[in-house]
């Protein structure tokens, strides 16, 4: 039986993820309808532009018309982070877990909603100054995720602290 503070916290995990892929979408629709067949728009000349870019692989272009695996590990995500997610304590430390969480998720949702809708991923963010792939929203989600999810590892997590979240039941 969930706590009030057990469901409070699946609230927000929901209702986080629902509102970061929405933002995501509305992006990418606007990236569709604005940018699709124009030319690069400069934000920062010589910086960072919006171009848009129907991207079939994934990050960096890897993996290309792969869709139906990016589809799969998407479905695969939304079953393994909610898992994973009632499964962290409570406990103010790790709530950085819990903004992870969310934050990945919604990034995988978000191109996983474009390949089911699209059959490609909307990109439309290119720091043109060093080249960098062009990317969206969704991405950013993953990539500072992922980010965190490093540091909290090597810099701020225990092994004591991993251990309280029980992600696979021990027999005694």
């Amino acid at each position: 039986m969930y706590t009030l503070s057990q469901k409070k916290s699946n609230i927000c995990f929901l209702a986080g993820t629902v509102l970061l892929v929405i933002i995501d979408q509305v992006t990418k629709l606007a990236a569709q309808r604005l940018l699709r067949g124009q030319a690069a728009v400069p934000l920062i000349r010589g910086v960072f532009e919006l171009q848009y870019l129907e991207n079939r692989g994934s990050a960096f272009g890897m993996l290309q018309g792969k869709r139906v695996f990016f589809i799969l590990m998407a479905a695969l995500m939304l079953f393994i982070i909610p898992y994973i997610y009632v499964r962290i304590p409570l406990a103010k430390k790790f709530v950085y877990l819990r903004i992870i969480a969310v934050l990945f998720l919604s990034g995988a949702i978000g191109n996983a909603a474009d390949r089911l809708l699209h059959g490609y991923v909307v990109d439309f963010f290119y720091f043109s100054l060093i080249d960098f792939p062009i990317f969206n929203v969704a991405d950013i989600y993953v990539t500072v995720s992922s980010a965190l999810l490093i540091v909290l590892i090597f810099f701020y997590y225990t092994d004591e602290d991993f251990e309280q979240i029980q992600i696979f039941h021990k027999k005694h």
